[in-house]
């Protein structure tokens, strides 16, 4: 990848198991594409998966199970660098710098803490889960990413990054690269398949309305099949009147590449069960080898672990290169070696 390339950088929690549709398609899938453009660093985010309590072998196990999922979308480790946060000691070392020029009130207004510490209890809110928006600062600035692909709801923390590092590039000279956020095209909001007014997640949706990946492929083409719809058999994209209709022809068209539109033509007349029996066959036809190339990876952890070892390697001379910069900007004594 040439070096003139933007740099962009995202990560993902290793919390989730298999991924569900709704990761893929909003996510993985911008990312797989954005490999071939950009100067890509993506990574299995474990420091940020530790603001809720976790079994160390079961986080363990899912962050090889993330790295192998993406691996199975298309990542390759050729055209971009693919690493566990963790691996990378300076993204707990910035924090720390981070940390000490972030306002205690910005950090307050933070809306996924609010959210959070709401639904669970301001005093069960653990210090990790207030300052995590500074560690995925960061993350970014490590990099000098000059985009960071996010969906709108994330476009805040992209604001703190840029506030932040406008701060210490006023008061310690120019260090880093202000990013941009790159809002992920108009990608599929996929609905859970029984109660289409909800995004399809983990932790929203019903068993029945989630499509993990990683499934068997008979059981996620029962899924589809007994997804909800509503009285009447029009096929029609209205997200009003026919939100389980809508949803079904929003995954058919982001799988295939097929217009809404065009599907509408195609299926004019030919009831539910038609639409639902092939768009069946299509989740069929892209799990099962997803399914087959994650399991590949994890049947081969010396692969994998390489993998993950080289591109460890290639962010920390990054990273390492950018810490020891801001560390020199802070007034901090170098080592001597």
């Amino acid at each position: 990848m040439a070096s003139d390339s933007p740099r962009v950088l995202s990560g993902i929690q290793p919390t989730a198991g298999s991924f569900h549709l709704g990761n893929y398609l909003g996510a993985v899938r911008q990312w797989v594409a954005l490999q071939e453009t950009h100067d890509a660093f993506y990574m299995v985010v474990d420091l940020h998966a530790l603001t809720v309590l976790q079994d160390p072998k079961e986080l363990r196990a899912n962050t090889r199970l993330a790295a192998a999922q993406l691996l199975a979308a298309g990542l390759d480790p050729e055209r971009c660098t693919l690493f566990i946060q963790s691996h990378v000691a300076e993204h707990a070392e910035l924090a720390w710098v981070m940390n000490c020029l972030t306002g205690f009130g910005e950090a307050s207004r933070m809306t996924q803490f609010k959210d959070k510490s709401a639904k669970h209890g301001a005093d069960r809110a653990s210090v990790g889960l207030f300052t995590y928006p500074i560690l995925q600062v960061a993350d970014i600035l490590l990099y000098q990413a000059n985009e960071v692909p996010v969906g709108e709801d994330q476009r805040q923390h992209i604001e703190l990054t840029r506030d932040l590092a406008e701060r210490f590039n006023g008061r310690f000279g120019e260090t880093f690269t202000l990013p941009r956020p790159y809002i992920l095209k108009e990608t599929a909001k996929i609905y859970d398949l029984q109660d289409p007014s909800i995004k399809m997640s983990k932790s929203a949706s019903t068993p029945k309305g989630l499509i993990n990946l990683l499934d068997d492929p008979k059981a996620t083409a029962k899924k589809v099949k007994s997804a909800v719809t509503d009285t009447d058999t029009v096929i029609r994209f209205d997200v009003e009147e026919k939100p389980g209709i809508s949803n079904l022809l929003t995954i058919y068209s982001t799988l295939t590449g097929t217009a809404i539109t065009e599907l509408e033509q195609r299926y004019d007349g030919k009831g539910y069960g038609a639409l639902k029996s092939d768009l069946a066959e299509i989740m069929v036809d892209f799990v099962a080898p997803f399914r087959e190339r994650t399991q590949q990876y994890l049947d081969d952890p010396e692969t994998l672990d390489g993998v993950l070892a080289k591109g460890a390697e290639k962010a920390r001379a990054v990273a390492a290169e950018t810490l020891s910069q801001a560390y020199d900007r802070v007034g901090f004594l170098p080592a001597k070696h």
